[in-house]
């Protein structure tokens, strides 16, 4: 039987499109208590890849995939090079799941609750603006005439307002990213100000892969993808064998992206 697996949570970093699937990272922590006698689990970090047609029929997008809880279902591989699978484990999806926020429940049952009442309001209050509107069109032929010289007086001034010059806005310059930083790169710190969690450093990130990651920033001159971290703590959250292969090579600073708090 192929191995299954099943993912929840939310991406930890940016999605990349590719031609005919999407990939974006995911982690997991395992049970917070192990059986007596053994090592609790650790953070695994996944790329899950997901054909572009099932990924638009969810109505996710590259915003909102950050912020969503999503159900991952499908089945690891470790066959995908490491350009593509920065993740400990890649995970082909076979179906994926949005799943409903608590806050979004709550809202739409009050909002249930509220429109038999605001139906009732509003037909009240439509029968109190019949009475007033009787009374204007009673009103309506005194002051016409009234009316017609306020109109040609606003048609008269309507031209000065226009030849009046209009300030304009000074644009903004946007933040061009660098050409040398990977894509995704929100920012770049320096590597001494990146704080790493202990459970990271008990770990030992799989050798081949951080090899492969070295002879890439060799050849590039760059990581393959932005370290995620926590923007006030500066916490490193996901990407521990981006920062293994940083500290070996003695980079001074390393591209990172923050990620987004609920």
């Amino acid at each position: 039987m192929p191995h299954k697996i099943t993912l929840t949570g939310s991406a930890t970093g940016p999605l990349r499109e590719y031609d005919r699937y999407v990939a974006f990272d995911m982690r997991e922590k395992g049970s917070p208590s192990a059986p007596k006698g053994l090592k609790k689990s650790t953070f695994i970090s996944y790329t899950v890849f997901v054909a572009k047609k099932a990924f638009n029929k969810t109505g996710l997008t590259k915003k909102s995939i950050m912020h969503e809880k999503i159900l991952i279902q499908g089945e690891p591989t470790l066959d995908i090079p490491i350009d593509e699978c920065p993740g400990e484990v890649g995970v082909i999806c076979f179906q994926i799941t949005v799943l409903p926020n608590k806050n979004d429940k709550e809202k739409n049952e009050s909002d249930t609750k509220k429109e038999p009442k605001q139906e009732a309001s509003a037909s009240s209050q439509a029968q109190k603006n019949t009475e007033p509107t009787k009374q204007q069109e009673e009103q309506a032929p005194v002051s016409q005439p009234a009316a017609n010289e306020q109109k040609k007086e606003t048609e008269t001034l309507q031209p000065e307002a226009k030849e009046a010059p209009v300030p304009e806005k000074k644009a903004v310059p946007k933040k061009k990213q660098l050409p040398t930083q990977p894509k995704g790169t929100q920012d770049v710190l320096n590597f001494d100000e990146i704080v790493v969690p202990e459970e990271f450093l008990k770990t030992r990130p799989n050798p081949e892969k951080t090899q492969k990651v070295i002879e890439f920033v060799k050849r590039t001159g760059h990581l393959d993808e932005p370290l995620t971290i926590d923007k006030e703590s500066k916490v490193l959250k996901d990407g521990y064998r981006r920062y293994v292969v940083a500290k070996t090579i003695k980079m001074d600073k390393v591209p990172v992206v923050y990620e987004y708090q609920k």
